[in-house]
């Protein structure tokens, strides 16, 4: 009995005792969300879904996979990524559909009057339906988090691999935390675009904050000398420590023909050199 359910958002008087009993289910049961979502906002997406869910209701179908639900959860969906870019939690989220189902049975309570099989197949239908409504919910809202995760990670490693110019023709990366293959293919691309745009000789490496190096990293290290070769660039490993010196050789990593330091410093007055200048007091 699709049309029971219909029925209950069946007049703009029954859509508008819905709404009053949703947004105070809302108040009720989100007031964690007070100060981050204006009263005038709730009032307007609770009006736009309540009139996009009673014309898709109008095709007599609860399936919200159907193609007369895509409007809603297309809204659903914005609602979904708006809270979760917000940083909304996901039951926060999805509070704010499944608050709509007491209203709903309220309404259906009233509208099926003496008539309890009217009532319970259509409290089962609006079960299936908001139940749908809010998985379909935290879903989107689970791809948008993992989506602003993914970019906010990204930005990270961005920020990590800051490609500094100490001099004309001298680039430095000054490298922090572990090593692995996300992070070397940011720090390539990082240091290639920079010596382009730059047109430098020289890229030093610097690992002092690098707690360990294993066979892994020293790999990693040795494709990004590789690639800074290939094009007309020289590199410079700087900040090898007495532990991580003992550990190269330990695991036989073969670092012959790439120029080392043990600090920045040494690293920099190396590259001035080979680039022409000198040094003096």
């Amino acid at each position: 009995m699709v049309e029971s359910i219909s029925g209950v958002l069946g007049t703009p008087a029954k859509l508008k005792s819905v709404r009053e009993k949703w947004l105070q289910e809302l108040s009720q049961s989100t007031t964690e969300l007070r100060g981050r979502v204006s009263s005038e906002e709730l009032a307007q997406q609770t009006g736009e879904f309540l009139d996009l869910l009673a014309e898709a209701l109008r095709s007599g179908s609860v399936d919200v996979e159907s193609t007369a639900f895509s409007p809603v959860r297309a809204y659903l969906e914005g609602i979904s990524r708006e809270r979760a870019q917000k940083g909304f939690s996901s039951s926060e989220t999805a509070t704010f559909v499944f608050a709509l189902k007491q209203s709903l049975f309220e309404r259906l309570k009233q509208d099926a009057g003496s008539n309890v099989e009217a009532f319970s197949q259509g409290a089962w239908n609006i079960t299936r339906l908001v139940d749908a409504l809010g998985l379909h919910t935290v879903r989107i809202y689970q791809l948008a988090r993992e989506e602003v995760i993914r970019r906010q990670q990204e930005e990270l490693l961005e920020l990590s691999t800051p490609v500094v110019k100490l001099w004309d023709g001298i680039l430095a990366l000054p490298m922090v935390g572990t090593l692995d293959s996300a992070r070397t293919q940011v720090v390539m691309e990082s240091l290639l675009n920079k010596i382009v745009e730059t047109g430098s000789e020289i890229a030093i490496l610097d690992i002092t904050g690098v707690p360990t190096v294993d066979t892994l990293v020293a790999q990693h290290l040795l494709k990004t000398v590789t690639a800074l070769r290939l094009m007309g660039a020289e590199c410079i490993i700087s900040g090898v420590r007495p532990q991580i010196a003992q550990t190269i050789v330990h695991l036989g990593v073969d670092l012959q023909g790439v120029t080392t330091k043990a600090s920045l410093a040494d690293a920099l007055a190396l590259a001035l050199k080979r680039t022409g200048f000198k040094i003096t007091r």
